[in-house]
């Protein structure tokens, strides 16, 4: 997702730059001091998700909302007594500084599930897979989980398995958001077919499946928890 920051803040912009640095589904593709900068930047280019300081000179973040046709937003600030009137704009989410790495984490997972729905993604139930010059359709039910190893990634069904030479940030964008999850840097499962969940490991056909620190929250949040 190509996304920018609109902030005065110079540490404020160096804490959001590696935040957004550690997450794969974003492209950085302009930093902004001022609402007006940067409004000129959103004609020309394709944006889809703008972090955007409420309290700048000249023309506040809400201002923007008011005033701009926007993409997706997440706001930043210092103060939560403008959340109320925020949500009004339909933003994202509302992310109060100093930000975690946790709560951001959070707030651009909702902005990716809504990019997968604006953009039509992850609508299919299966895919066409090669293996031995030959294209095998596999339904998404089937795939268990998917591994990650640099540019190559290991597709595990149940039957069998297929090595294929692309990212794991590629193959997330076609899988349906409210199935498959990531719950790890190299690890995406299909939830339905999760067997049993202890603390940081998931198994599924008795194979562990590490869970990251930073996948954690976001996880439990897709489980139908009782």
């Amino acid at each position: 997702m190509n996304s920018i920051i609109i902030d005065d803040d110079e540490a404020c912009r160096t804490v959001l730059k590696q935040l957004i640095d550690q997450v794969d589904y974003l492209k950085l593709v302009g930093v902004y001091t001022s609402a007006l900068e940067a409004n000129a930047a959103l004609k020309k280019e394709k944006i889809d998700l703008v972090f955007l300081d409420i309290e700048m000179p000249e023309m506040t973040g809400m201002d923007m909302l008011r005033s701009f046709e926007m993409p997706s937003a997440i706001l930043t600030t210092s103060h939560k007594e403008f959340a109320l009137d925020a949500f009004e704009h339909n933003i994202v989410d509302y992310l109060v500084k100093p930000i975690t790495m946790p709560r951001f984490m959070k707030a651009v997972e909702k902005a990716k599930a809504i990019y997968k729905k604006q953009n039509g993604s992850a609508d299919k139930d299966y895919f066409f897979i090669k293996k031995d010059s030959v294209h095998t359709k596999i339904p998404t039910k089937d795939i268990l989980w998917i591994e990650a190893l640099g540019d190559y990634l290991t597709v595990h069904t149940h039957n069998e398995k297929f090595v294929l030479h692309l990212t794991l940030k590629a193959i997330e964008n076609k899988l349906p958001p409210d199935k498959f999850v990531r719950v790890h840097r190299s690890f995406i499962v299909h939830v339905d077919n999760i067997s049993t969940i202890e603390d940081t490991t998931i198994y599924i056909n008795n194979v562990s499946v590490p869970i990251g620190a930073l996948y954690k929250e976001n996880f439990q949040r897709a489980l139908n928890l009782l």
